[in-house]
């Protein structure tokens, strides 16, 4: 008797100490309850739309930037370079920092400095202040990525992979409609006009964030090196965000290998259109964006890797009708609903494959995924504008196919079974 007391005891004690260690997890994990609104999901859209706009604004004026700060036209690349490179830093620096602040504070701050950011290339008299504010818009558009790793924190485990594909297609949507926006202001305006207007928008954004945020705890007990040293453990650690992250830098490579480049044979002879015609095709981008937005839900479901594929080959096949921009703008037409129909549906199943692996970690998982997608924006940046000089229109599109092949060869060899 006095034995099986004592192991009812021990497995008494037993389960008290699993059931303390339980909910300490859980508090860690879940500091808010799993549910978000669609007003609120649809806040957070908005948000993570104009703040990544401010990366891209540059793409339609990369020629009335060049003529006013006497840049040559085979080293314009670097103006976005520049911003996609400082983004890149701003992941590994900033992006962790969700994991362990109170992002009720750290996005609206992020926004406020960005604003100020925005004024600084509004007035900027020399190329030099001009690469110095687009360095810290580029550094705090990753308040973006802070945004989906939050979203997916508030979002109930049935409902997240909507909500990310709700929150994510705002910057997908956010990064087109910025060419719209930049060239119909630049036609009115001029090409500072769109940062004083950005400046604006992004101040009231984060004025509306600041008050209907949730409040929230300190999330991790590490010191802030030890945070940014668990974004490599991650690497090592979680296959799938390996995996994931080369997918996720050979799409926007060749994503951006496209739209960077776009408005050098829109904007010369023989079709010499204006920047708010230009801009507009940015508009034809979002419905494939928009298209692609139950990604998500398919990667929930257990269709991750067959979404993957099937988008993958969309990305090749779209290079096929966007080589006749010169001759048809109906076939462009094409090529860009395709090709970002792709990239988007590859881009929400690949955040939300990565952040249900580690919620404890989705700050770090999140930061660990863009830094390829940011050093593949910045590649495709650089390598298009300088393969143009040397190989025109045809140049470009061959090296856009050439990576969407290979991202297609790296899912035909990933999804083999082991």
């Amino acid at each position: 008797m006095e034995c099986d007391e004592k192991l009812v005891k021990v497995k008494s004690s037993k389960e008290a100490a699993v059931d303390a260690i339980k909910q300490r997890s859980d508090s860690i994990r879940q500091p808010q309850p799993a549910v978000i609104s669609r007003g609120l999901a649809l806040l957070f859209a908005i948000a993570c739309g104009l703040a990544v706009a401010n990366v891209y604004y540059a793409h339609p004026l990369l020629d009335a930037i060049l003529s006013e700060f006497d840049i040559e036209r085979s080293s314009v690349g670097i103006v976005i370079t520049v911003t996609q490179g400082f983004y890149a830093l701003g992941l590994l620096l900033l992006v962790p920092l969700g994991d362990l602040m109170n992002r009720r504070w750290l996005i609206p701050g992020q926004m406020f400095l960005s604003v100020i950011a925005l004024v600084i290339i509004a007035l900027a008299p020399v190329v030099g202040v001009l690469f110095s504010g687009l360095a810290v818009v580029g550094m705090m558009a990753v308040v973006t990525q802070t945004l989906v790793a939050y979203a997916a924190t508030l979002a109930a485990p049935s409902d997240r992979g909507r909500i990310i594909g709700l929150v994510t297609s705002g910057i997908i949507i956010g990064i087109l409609l910025a060419r719209f926006a930049a060239g119909v202001l630049t036609d009115l305006a001029g090409w500072r006009s769109v940062y004083l207007v950005s400046a604006v928008c992004l101040l009231v954004i984060s004025l509306m964030l600041l008050r209907f945020l949730p409040q929230e705890q300190r999330k991790a007990s590490l010191t802030y090196i030890q945070l940014l040293q668990s974004v490599f453990v991650l690497y090592r650690e979680e296959r799938v965000l390996r995996i994931r992250s080369l997918f996720g830098l050979l799409i926007f490579t060749a994503f951006s290998v496209f739209w960077t480049s776009l408005v050098l044979p829109l904007s010369m002879p023989p079709l010499s259109l204006s920047h708010s015609v230009i801009g507009a095709f940015g508009l034809v981008g979002v419905a494939g964006a928009l298209g692609a937005t139950r990604a998500g839900r398919l990667a929930d479901s257990g269709l991750g890797q067959q979404t993957t594929g099937i988008a993958l080959v969309l990305l090749v096949v779209s290079w096929l009708p966007i080589s006749y921009t010169k001759q048809s703008l109906a076939a462009l037409v094409a090529g860009i609903i395709l090709l970002d129909l792709a990239v988007q549906a590859i881009h929400v199943t690949n955040q939300s494959m990565i952040l249900r692996v580690r919620p404890e970690a989705r700050s770090r998982l999140t930061a660990a995924y863009m830094i390829f997608y940011s050093i593949g924006s910045a590649i495709g940046s650089i390598a298009s504008t300088s393969l143009y000089d040397y190989a025109g229109w045809a140049g470009v599109c061959w090296l856009g196919a050439g990576v969407s092949a290979i991202a297609l060869l790296l899912w035909i060899f990933t999804n083999r079974p082991s």
